[in-house]
């Protein structure tokens, strides 16, 4: 995580768990499984995968939280914790980010492993790793981890810092796609691809929910990079 966010406010509210039972009629967004709905006696097609992604991410969208001036003047800050406030928002956010890595990185095939940045690539490098069928790894700020661990250095706004990774948790040659919340200066996501450089793997792309573009972030990286909701969402070729 690379800027500072939001304090806590009021978030959206959240529905009892009963509502979320069998006797919801289903949100077609979060679809996911079958082919077709039953509605009326007819069978109706299932979106494809690129219509039901743009569904979610237009969702998504509506529910950031904006904040001018924040952390500075002149920055329009974008708050992405309603969705992790809403469980149908964040199985929203896990189901379109599924469905990015096989659209935008689809060529190289699933990940081995998802390596998630302390510390907001927590919050959803699990539950996407789980989807892909993929190892989840932290990559922690120095002193957080035990045993042995590789070290890289990036700088940010007032000095440097510093990033661990376990030594044994990526294998040569595994597949690795590296996830955070956002990328800002892209340092510390340059850190994060210079750990999985160290142990052996390939990193196969990096996947950010949000994106700070005029500060040119992604120029530092050195693999594929894709933003699910900002503005600037192609991957750099």
């Amino acid at each position: 995580m690379e800027t500072a966010k939001a304090s806590c406010n009021e978030y959206a509210t959240i529905a009892p768990w009963s509502d979320f039972g069998a006797s919801k009629k289903p949100d077609p967004t979060l679809q996911s499984n079958d082919h077709a709905t039953s509605q009326g006696g007819l069978s109706t097609p299932h979106p494809s995968p690129a219509a039901e992604l743009a569904s979610l991410k237009s969702t998504l969208k509506a529910s950031l939280r904006q904040f001018p001036d924040f952390p500075q003047p002149g920055i329009l800050f974008e708050d992405i914790m309603p969705i992790f406030a809403n469980p149908q928002l964040h199985e929203g956010l896990v189901r379109s980010l599924e469905l990015a890595v096989s659209q935008q990185f689809g060529s190289a095939g699933k990940p081995d492993v998802v390596v998630g940045l302390d510390a907001r690539g927590f919050l959803f490098g699990p539950s996407l790793a789980l989807r892909l069928g993929a190892s989840f790894v932290p990559v922690r700020k120095r002193g957080k981890l035990p045993g042995p661990c590789e070290t890289a250095e990036y700088l940010k706004e007032y000095g440097s810092d510093f990033f661990q990774m376990q030594a044994d948790a990526v294998k040569a040659g595994q597949k690795v796609l590296i996830v955070d919340d956002i990328i800002a200066t892209g340092g510390s996501a340059a850190a994060a691809g210079l750990l999985v450089k160290k142990l052996g793997g390939e990193t196969m792309g990096y996947l950010f929910i949000d994106e700070e573009p005029f500060l040119k972030g992604r120029d530092k990286l050195d693999a594929p990079v894709y933003t699910l909701l900002a503005k600037q969402e192609a991957l750099k070729q």
